[in-house]
């Protein structure tokens, strides 16, 4: 897996990856894995964040906690939940239309066929790393417009007071590992579900038509992840 990983790091990073044939693909990916996916994200993550967003602002409310409240609400969901969630959804989502036979037959050898990875792996993480960033963005604009409408109503007045705490939020630090967390759930929605596929071929074992590939090892690597930015932001 970590192989795979570093194979595409590298590839990705050289201008010879980028030619017509690979650029469709990249854009295929990106169709297949963004477009398609986005409407119906956006509107379950709209639906969930509101649920919560109401239940943070009455539960604070309650507890004479409501100033804590928008900049909770902006940590839990924006900064956690939301591209957590995006790269789930683009797992389960892409993971199926991304499984390509011809690659798979191609790395059932000790050696990969780099060439094959060129055409087939980076376009896939390039196309990953897109939609989960794509997927959080998006929801995550929606939902600060929906934690300013339920903390200040439609007022403007609201303004100054909401951009401070959100800037406090967002500060250099916390935005660049925003922006490295999402990139990083994309590398690993598109590489652990191949490795795990190409190793397989390569073991001769018949993997189970009910479960996606290297699922468990998925998630196990995306929870790795936001605990590795829990422990470096808090800790």
């Amino acid at each position: 897996m970590l192989h795979l990983a570093g194979i595409a790091l590298v590839m990705g990073l050289s201008p010879s990856t980028y030619h017509r044939a690979n650029r469709n693909t990249t854009y295929r990916y990106i169709y297949t894995s963004t477009w398609q996916i986005l409407p119906w994200f956006t509107l379950l993550s709209t639906l969930l964040s509101l649920v919560l967003i109401r239940i943070v602002l009455v539960t604070a409310l309650s507890y004479g906690l409501s100033r804590y409240a928008l900049e909770m609400m902006v940590r839990v969901l924006v900064l956690e939940l939301i591209p957590l969630s995006a790269a789930l959804f683009v797992a389960l989502r892409a993971g199926a239309a991304f499984n390509s036979p011809q690659l798979l037959a191609s790395q059932s050898t000790a050696a990969p066929d780099i060439s094959r990875l060129q055409q087939d792996l980076v376009p896939r993480t390039i196309a990953c790393a897109f939609s989960v960033l794509s997927l959080a963005t998006v929801s995550g604009v929606i939902v600060l417009l929906l934690a300013y409408i339920n903390v200040y109503g439609i007022s403007p007045w609201g303004l100054p007071d909401y951009t401070r705490t959100v800037g406090r939020v967002f500060d250099p630090a916390v935005t660049l590992g925003f922006a490295l967390k999402t990139l990083l759930f994309g590398l690993a929605v598109a590489v652990v579900p191949t490795a795990a596929v190409i190793d397989a071929a390569r073991r001769n074992i018949t993997l189970s038509s009910t479960l996606q590939p290297g699922a468990t090892r998925l998630l196990f690597v995306l929870v790795l992840i936001e605990v590795g930015g829990l422990a470096v932001k808090y800790i």
